[in-house]
């Protein structure tokens, strides 16, 4: 492997299979999606001709990765009975839809325990991955993504996400690193010295071998700021120094690398951003 698949976080406006026909023209290897809107706990499974449309096109655009990303309003790590149930539910309606499009898996965030106890918001997390594990068949993987911080989020560093994937135990669990919400969290400071060090500790905490993915973003705001703010490759706080560093690090080229930036036009991840990621190598 020369490098890793690049690929873009694109919308579905006129069909799940349009994502895949506008990577194409952006020099995608992979996209991610929403497989139904991400404020809303109510979602639909894609009707069959969606899904055979959706086929079609990955067969000819070459395009055969695909992720789904889950809702934003789901949080498995509540403590409010009320909100767990409809973040499962929906965690659950979100993985059939990875299903009906044969997705790779669907990345969810870890969740927040707000206010309250993060050792108990450790635990619903675990019992909800494992529930809506169990409620979807299938070869489709459950992909826990590290979060940004701040509001009580967990599952920020590698050895907190290795503690629940080994309480989850299951080998459908995979992992999604955020270049940004490492940033972002204070996990990692500076790329460019710390890579090396960062993979040494997926490899010791989960396993390089469940890194399935990468979100490629640079940040808006400085390091510890606890602010999910994503800015286009090599114009934010980790810059293209930051970039460089992990893209020769070999390690990480079994994931594939997903773009979820702003944009040059503010429209979303586009060509020139996935142009920049390549050119890295």
């Amino acid at each position: 492997m020369e490098r890793p698949r690049i690929g873009a976080h694109l919308g579905v406006s006129g069909g799940f299979y349009r994502a895949l026909v506008n990577g194409k023209e952006m020099g995608c290897e992979c996209v991610q999606i929403f497989g139904a809107s991400p404020r809303s706990y109510g979602a639909s499974l894609p009707s069959l001709e969606a899904s055979e449309k959706f086929a079609e096109a990955k067969k000819e655009t070459g395009i055969e990765r695909v992720y789904l990303h889950a809702a934003y309003l789901a949080n498995p790590a509540s403590d409010d009975a009320g909100i767990w149930r409809k973040s499962v539910a929906n965690l659950v309606r979100h993985l059939e839809i990875g299903v009906a499009l044969q997705a790779q898996g669907l990345i969810f965030h870890v969740g927040s325990a707000k206010t309250g106890d993060r050792m108990v918001a450790a635990v619903q997390v675990v019992t909800a991955c494992k529930e809506i594990l169990s409620r979807v068949a299938g070869d489709i993987f459950l992909i826990m993504e590290n979060g940004a911080g701040g509001g009580g989020k967990i599952g920020l560093t590698p050895e907190e996400i290795g503690e629940l994937l080994a309480k989850i135990d299951d080998p459908r669990m995979r992992v999604c690193w955020d270049t940004a919400h490492a940033y972002e969290a204070g996990v990692v400071m500076d790329y460019e010295k710390e890579i090396g060090l960062l993979v040494d500790r997926f490899e010791k905490s989960f396993g390089i071998e469940r890194l399935l993915a990468m979100h490629i973003n640079d940040s808006k705001t400085a390091c510890g700021s606890y602010k999910d703010h994503h800015e286009n490759i090599g114009d934010g706080y980790i810059g293209y120094g930051g970039f460089r560093a992990i893209a020769k690090e070999k390690r990480l080229w079994g994931a594939d690398w997903i773009l979820e930036v702003p944009g040059i036009e503010e429209a979303g991840p586009d060509k020139e951003n996935v142009k920049r990621v390549q050119e890295l190598f």
